[in-house]
């Protein structure tokens, strides 16, 4: 049996903090969630999708951890540094206040070195308070044993594979495999604990309240420089900054590659079986992304993600799943094979715990129109793509023009048998219409009387096909009477007139069946089987569809109703999982790229719908 979920550590006994109690740090390479109680219960080292060294989100027992808090009873608080991703969590004691900053460097000697540094940096701001750390990690998903060697105020933890040093300003003792220290700190006080990668040409370095100081100060410059680019002045600038420079920490700067979360097996529903790795590359889910930035004025992102795409999704010798696999590695890699940890009990006992994805065979025809979606708009708004990307769009949309009239298994990855899907055709005619716009701007060359028949095609096959005259509204696959969410990106898409009656009509169909309190499920499970058991909550990036689908038929209350509520299912940082329960807990993995990248997009058009 795995650990029950108040299993004991040495410290005393640590219950799971829910998914929502956690803020991210990270360098753009990895990154790490800290629990409102100053826990690190998940971190993977060196990179997105490395095997973790802190895991005991999915295993309070076995996962491993980095705790550091207050010694006695105290409320935390948690925010971030203004405009940064430098994390403070606050404990408020009898005798006084103190504070954990939690940051990871990314520019200077660190960088340069190849240094992985996670950086604690604990302060004494009131009266005086004692604080307890505790560091156990777990290496290899809490699979591979270490050593811990303690000299001179470093803790070497050796697991063979991979070398961690705790270097620490307050004396460490030896805790079994772990380390532990107790100190404490009056006013004005601080003490230091890093924690580095080491090996390979990288030593134990030591790292003195002035030095992190000096990092503290060098990575809050990193931030607020980079977020100063952006051009948003609505609203909602503080959501939509908070989005964006989530957006920002899930992009792997190595490649330019935008993972679609940083974490694996957080349930869909506590105790449920849907629960996935979310540390790869989504074509999809990364193409949004570079529109939501591009949005903002922030082309570098969408610049580097493009060099990705081209040394890495170029179309290649045809698997059965087309020309480009549904998702990749963070290193371009193509093959995720998907296992499940069996010695890890789950996010609450919610098993199995699987890293790699499956779904990297399936075939998602709609990849192809959010792919080409996010060239065309790099194109337009940022430079102009090469004469080499323009001959690997057109070897793509000529596969579309051949391939569009599949069966798949879709955006939602169904694993009950493909089908054909409205919202599949749906972007294959925006891969191809985007193209045409291209070429037509640009006058580049292109197979035009083929492009422009089958776009018609597509049209007129949803049209008549997708279209239910006894629901009143557009369904989810050819033929059937099941409501989708994903057709909340047909206006969207600019497909069809955001004021059509037809539209208008399954919106209506849409917020009477799938939408509650301004939430939007993807689609009934019980009536639409996906080869999966268990229910979902609902699904937060087709909350904001919806708000952007009132925004654009001109129903400005309903939509900003329906945006300040979603604003309310937010953690207490501004950060969200994939799905919201009925209870309104955050589920999936956390915090998901697709609800921050629709969050911006719908502030975007609501701010300037409302003048």
């Amino acid at each position: 049996m795995g650990a029950t979920a108040g299993e004991r550590h040495a410290s005393g006994a640590r219950r799971y903090v829910p998914i929502a109690d956690h803020g991210l740090i990270g360098d753009l390479r990895s990154v790490a969630l800290v629990g409102t109680d100053g826990t690190i219960d998940w971190y993977c080292c060196p990179s997105f999708d490395a095997p973790s060294v802190f895991a005991a989100i999915l295993d309070a027992g076995r996962g491993g951890c980095f705790e550091l808090a207050a010694a006695v009873p105290a409320r935390t608080k948690q925010f971030y540094f203004p405009d940064t991703n430098v994390l403070i969590t606050r404990f408020f004691t009898e005798e006084g206040v103190g504070e954990v900053q939690d940051f990871m460097p990314i520019a200077g000697e660190a960088a340069r070195e190849g240094r992985h540094r996670l950086i604690r940096r604990v302060l004494c701001v009131r009266g005086s308070v004692p604080f307890r750390t505790r560091v156990a990690p777990r290496f290899d998903y809490g699979a591979r044993p270490h050593t811990l060697r303690l000299t001179d105020g470093t803790a070497v933890f050796d697991a063979g594979t991979m070398s961690l040093a705790l270097t620490s300003t307050v004396p460490l003792e030896a805790d079994g495999q772990d380390v532990r220290a107790d100190f404490k700190l009056t006013e004005g006080d601080a003490a230091v604990l890093a924690l580095d990668q080491v090996g390979a040409g990288v030593p134990p370095r030591g790292c003195a309240c002035a030095e992190a100081e000096e990092q503290f100060g060098a990575t809050v410059r990193y931030w607020r420089r980079w977020l100063s680019s952006s051009r948003y002045r609505g609203r909602w600038r503080e959501m939509v900054h908070r989005s964006a420079l989530t957006l920002k920490l899930l992009t792997y700067e190595p490649t330019g590659a935008i993972v679609a979360a940083p974490t694996t097996s957080l349930p869909e529903e506590i105790g449920g079986e849907r629960n996935w790795d979310y540390r790869h590359v989504w074509v999809r889910d990364a193409a949004f992304c570079v529109y939501a930035l591009l949005r903002l004025g922030f082309t570098e992102e969408a610049k580097a993600f493009m060099g990705f795409v081209s040394r890495h999704i170029s179309p290649g010798d045809g698997s059965p799943s087309g020309p480009l696999q549904i998702m990749y590695g963070i290193d371009g890699r193509t093959d995720l094979p998907e296992r499940e940890l069996p010695h890890l009990e789950g996010h609450q006992g919610s098993a199995p715990v699987r890293v790699g994805n499956a779904a990297a065979d399936q075939l998602q025809l709609d990849i192809y129109g959010a792919l080409i979606d996010s060239i065309y708009l790099y194109d337009k708004w940022a430079e102009p793509i090469s004469s080499e990307q323009w001959e690997n769009v057109c070897a793509l949309v000529d596969w579309v023009c051949a391939h569009w009239d599949q069966p798949d298994e879709g955006i939602w990855e169904t694993r009950g048998g493909r089908k054909n899907f409205l919202y599949s055709r749906l972007m294959c005619w925006v891969a191809i219409e985007r193209a045409v716009r291209m070429a037509n701007r640009r006058g580049l060359p292109a197979d035009l009387n083929r492009w422009l028949t089958s776009r018609d095609a597509i049209y007129r096959r949803i049209m008549s096909r997708c279209w239910s005259d006894e629901r009143r509204a557009f369904v989810q696959r050819e033929d059937g009477e099941v409501l989708d969410a994903a057709v909340l990106m047909m206006p969207l898409s600019k497909f069809i007139a955001p004021t059509d009656p037809k539209w208008l009509s399954t919106l209506d169909s849409l917020t009477e069946e799938l939408v509650s309190d301004s939430l939007v499920y993807r689609y009934d499970p019980q009536v639409s089987p996906d080869g999966l058991r268990g229910d979902e909550g609902t699904f937060s990036i087709c909350s904001f569809w919806y708000v952007e689908a009132l925004t654009r038929a001109g129903r400005l209350d309903e939509a900003s109703l329906a945006f300040e509520k979603m604003l309310t299912y937010a953690n207490h940082l501004g950060l969200y999982a994939e799905e919201i329960s009925h209870t309104g807990e955050q589920q999936g993995n956390f915090p998901q790229a697709f609800t921050h990248l629709a969050l911006i997009s719908a502030a975007f058009n609501l701010d300037r719908a409302l003048g």
